[in-house]
C-alpha cells in the first residue's frame, strides 16, 4: 500500500515459551529455569527466549529446547504449538507477544541454564508455582492440552522410551490425569485400539513383580484413537 507507514505502529517483540514435561520417579515434572536478569531476576520461569530475525517461532522453540536440555538433537521429540499469549503488560520491558509450545521428553538429561539463566531443574508439576510473567497460565494450559490429547491420540507414547511395557504406558496416563486405572481394563482397551501400539517381536522386559517378563511395545501408526481412551471422570459422557 502506497500510504503505509511502518513507523505509525509501535514495535514489539516475539518470544517463545516452552512447557517441557516429562515423567520422573513416578511424577509429572516440568523444566524450569531461574532467571538471572531482570525482570523477575531470581524467580523461576518456563524456558524460552526471543525469536531471532531469521527464525520461525518453531525454529526458535527447538533452539531453546536444545539449549536448556543439553540435547544435541531434538528433532525427534514431540513439540507442538500451544497458543499465543499477547495480553498488554505481560512483560514489563515492552510489548511482548509469546508463542507457547508444549514439549514432551521420555528420558531427559539433567538440564543446565542457558545464557540468561542461573539455574535449571526438573520440578514436580504440583510444586512448580508461582512462576514469573504469565507462565502459571501457560503451564496450566499445556497440562490441560496434554491431558485431553491422551484421550484421542497416541501422545502418551511420547513420554515413553522407544520400547515400553503396557505398565509404563499406563503410568503415563495415571500420572498426567492424576488418577488410578484398572490394569486389565486399560490393557484391554489399548490392545483393542487399532494402531495404538504394536508388540516388539520376541522382546520382553523384567519388572519388579513376580511372574514372566512383560512384553515390549512401540508406538503404532494411528494418528487418532478410535474409540478414544477416555479418562474415568469422562466415561459415559456423549461424544
Amino acid at each position: 500500500m502506497a500510504d503505509y507507514d511502518k513507523h505509525v505502529y509501535e514495535p514489539f517483540a516475539v518470544t517463545v515459551d516452552l512447557a517441557v514435561l516429562t515423567l520422573r520417579e513416578g511424577a509429572l515434572h516440568v523444566l524450569l529455569v531461574e532467571r538471572g536478569q531482570e525482570p523477575y531476576a531470581g524467580h523461576w520461569a518456563l524456558p524460552g527466549g526471543f525469536v531471532l530475525p531469521d527464525e520461525s517461532a518453531e525454529t526458535a522453540a527447538r533452539r531453546e529446547l536444545a539449549e536448556e536440555t543439553g540435547l544435541f538433537d531434538v528433532s525427534g521429540l514431540h513439540l507442538e504449538q500451544l497458543r499465543t499469549y499477547s495480553e498488554p503488560g505481560r512483560d514489563p520491558r515492552m510489548r511482548v507477544v509469546s508463542v507457547a509450545f508444549a514439549a514432551l521428553l521420555p528420558d531427559p538429561p539433567e538440564p543446565h541454564g542457558g545464557s540468561d539463566a542461573t539455574d535449571a531443574r526438573w520440578v514436580p508439576y504440583d510444586q512448580a508455582r508461582p512462576l514469573a510473567f504469565d507462565h502459571d497460565r501457560i503451564l496450566a494450559d499445556a497440562h490441560e492440552r496434554v491431558g485431553a490429547k491422551l484421550e484421542y491420540s497416541r501422545l502418551a507414547t511420547a513420554f515413553c522410551p522407544a520400547e515400553f511395557t503396557l505398565g509404563e504406558l499406563q503410568q503415563v496416563y495415571e500420572t498426567v490425569w492424576g488418577t488410578t486405572l484398572d490394569r486389565p481394563n486399560f490393557r484391554r482397551k489399548v490392545l483393542a485400539t487399532p494402531g495404538f501400539v504394536e508388540q516388539v517381536p520376541g522382546a520382553a522386559k523384567l519388572t519388579g513383580g513376580r511372574g514372566k517378563p512383560a512384553a515390549l511395545y512401540r508406538a503404532g501408526s494411528a494418528t487418532a484413537l478410535h474409540p478414544p481412551l477416555l479418562r474415568p471422570s469422562r466415561e459415559g459422557r456423549p461424544t
